[in-house]
């Protein structure tokens, strides 16, 4: 395999997860009775660029489909991140009734509708009918497309370019990465400016953060990565911040490098040596991370057995992709985990990918009262731990298998 950036012979391995099902291949009742397609999950270094990149086995079409089940909207943290961000933007870059603002990757509409609420134009992109529809039914005006050049230009062409382009958590799921960039560099007015925000390589490296390796994550981003990716197709990066988001991310600003005229932050350079010091750009960063994922695996599974013959109850919280990497990886089945608690509806009465686990609402929780409760999406703990404080009453636990096995 070729690197998906610089086309440069692709050696050196990062993570081997065996196979798993797409992560949010959600299962209804009547599939259980037939196979799953399970696809190779490993990740690989590009030692010119240091893109870290899937194997390519499916295409964006087989992933997000029309059925696809992650609505943004569920989560608190993230709306209140979302909000956030809008008044941030819309002051600093003087935002009002005369600009544009565009998300790609829409999903549901949780960060435009703060957009539209204060007075801003703005449309989103969004490929998957499930999420597109909800996004309308909050009156935003949705592409229901994916995003290339081709339709950067035929929206360029009608004069539908942004002030602002929006791109969260989105750069790491597009199989030609260039193209899509350059997609921004064709939509941007002049002066425009884009955001990419995405979680950081080095903190998935620093905090053994293996699940979040699936198919949907075709790349996995460095700074060092992305300004290269950047340079190559017409956009320069002038600033970056760090984020709490998703186990640390990183919220890159861009502009085009033929017009842009913001100058560069001294974050950038500082952030670039960061990732230089910690050895991101020597091949021994990349190789130790197979064994650091091996014994989360390893103490999970241990853990989980261990309650079974001590006869306790157990659930996990949290129907995320990050958890059918983790279970799907560490070969637990119902027997061992009987169900998990989601919020959203979408999920609810269906079954995790390849561990066919069913999903419950949270009445299933209240009514069987487990002794431990496992968080799969561990970037929401402080979160999902205030919202479930009531299972204290009856002395459940909670547990978290990354970083590393840890009973709250």
């Amino acid at each position: 395999m070729n690197c998906r950036h610089c086309a440069s012979e692709l050696r050196l391995g990062f993570l081997d997860l065996g196979a798993a099902p797409p992560s949010n291949a959600y299962l209804h009742p009547e599939q259980l009775h037939a196979p799953e397609l399970w696809f190779p999950l490993r990740l690989l270094v590009c030692e010119t660029c240091w893109l870290v990149q899937t194997e390519d086995y499916a295409g964006r079409e087989a992933l997000f489909t029309e059925n696809y089940a992650y609505f943004s909207s569920y989560s608190s943290t993230w709306l209140a991140h979302a909000a956030r961000y809008v008044e941030t933007m819309r002051e600093r870059l003087r935002l009002g009734p005369q600009s544009c603002v565009v998300e790609v990757a829409a999903n549901d509409g949780y960060l435009l509708q703060y957009v539209q609420a204060a007075g801003i134009p703005c449309y989103g992109i969004e490929p998957t009918a499930s999420t597109a529809r909800a996004a309308r039914a909050k009156g935003i005006e949705i592409l229901e497309r994916f995003f290339d050049v081709a339709l950067a230009e035929e929206l360029a062409r009608v004069g539908r370019q942004a002030d602002l382009i929006v791109a969260n958590n989105v750069l790491a799921h597009v199989p030609d990465i260039n193209d899509f960039v350059v997609g921004f560099e064709r939509l941007l007015k002049p002066q425009g400016i884009a955001t990419f925000e995405f979680p950081h390589l080095l903190r998935m490296v620093q905090e053994n953060q293996f699940d979040t390796a699936y198919h949907e994550h075709y790349s996995y981003l460095s700074l060092t990565a992305v300004q290269r990716i950047f340079a190559a197709n017409g956009l320069t990066v002038f600033d970056v911040e760090q984020l709490p988001t998703h186990g640390g991310s990183l919220r890159v600003f861009a502009q085009r490098s033929d017009t842009g005229a913001h100058a560069q932050t001294s974050a950038v350079a500082a952030m670039l040596q960061t990732e230089a010091t910690a050895g991101m750009t020597t091949p021994a960063f990349y190789r130790d991370f197979q064994g650091r994922a091996e014994k989360i695996k390893d103490d999970l599974l241990l853990f989980l057995i261990d309650a079974k013959r001590k006869g306790l109850k157990v659930a996990a919280y949290g129907a995320a992709a990050k958890g059918n990497t983790l279970l799907n990886f560490a070969g637990v089945r119902p027997d061992l985990l009987p169900y998990v608690v989601d919020k959203n509806p979408a999920k609810q009465g269906k079954y995790m990918p390849g561990s066919r686990i069913p999903i419950v609402d949270e009445a299933r929780l209240k009514a069987h009262r487990p002794d431990l409760i496992l968080i799969l999406p561990w970037n929401l703990r402080e979160e999902i731990v205030t919202q479930l404080t009531y299972v204290r009453q009856w002395g459940g636990k909670f547990v978290m298998a990354v970083p590393f096995l840890e009973i709250i």
